[in-house]
């Protein structure tokens, strides 16, 4: 059994319902608020499943010869925002964080078990959320186009909700590398 588990209400659930912080945000909302919602929930869902873990096991590997960790997977979702947002909608100069050339996998292969590292790839993954944030609520419609440069123009629309798949993918990843760290399954 889980260290702390058999005190709560709901041992088999990530959080009790009363606790999680992906519920209570607004229901039946317009489609902007509704996409929004949907990504910050999967938002969450990734800082949970990273959460009350050292450095060490925010680095472990999956399985051999996978470079996959919840820490890669951090730097790897802040090069997803930032890549997206700043570079292709904002359309702003913002060279990559963790990779040095494209394919590299640097967010992933640098995912090292370091305090410092761990601290930098949150903080810059909560920059570029906060830069993405900031630029869908400003944004006047979902209409608004960027460029990708291999698919042509994307709307924000179509946009919101590739990322609300990107993350649920890699969400899935996160809850295999959680349960392989300390058994913590589920929701």
């Amino acid at each position: 059994m889980i260290a702390g588990m058999s005190t709560r209400k709901f041992p088999d659930m990530w959080v009790d319902p009363e606790d999680d912080p992906r519920e209570g945000g607004p229901s039946l909302g317009d489609e902007r608020t509704t996409l929004v919602e949907f990504l910050r929930c999967q938002r969450l869902t990734l800082e949970l499943k990273c959460s009350g873990l050292d450095a060490a096991d925010m680095a472990r590997r999956s399985v051999e010869p996978s470079t996959l960790s919840l820490l890669g997977l951090v730097r790897h979702m802040a090069e997803v925002e930032r890549g997206w947002f700043r570079r292709r909608m904002a359309r702003q100069e913002a060279p990559q964080l963790f990779s040095s050339a494209p394919g590299a996998d640097g967010d992933f292969n640098g995912a090292v078990p370091d305090p410092r590292v761990v601290a930098e790839a949150w903080d810059a993954w909560r920059a570029e959320v906060a830069f993405t944030d900031r630029f869908v609520a400003e944004a006047p419609d979902l209409d608004v186009t960027g460029n990708d440069p291999d698919q042509g123009p994307i709307s924000l629309r179509e946009l919101l909700v590739h990322m609300v798949e990107e993350y649920a993918r890699h969400n899935g990843h996160a809850d295999l590398l959680r349960e392989r760290i300390d058994g913590r399954v589920g929701q």
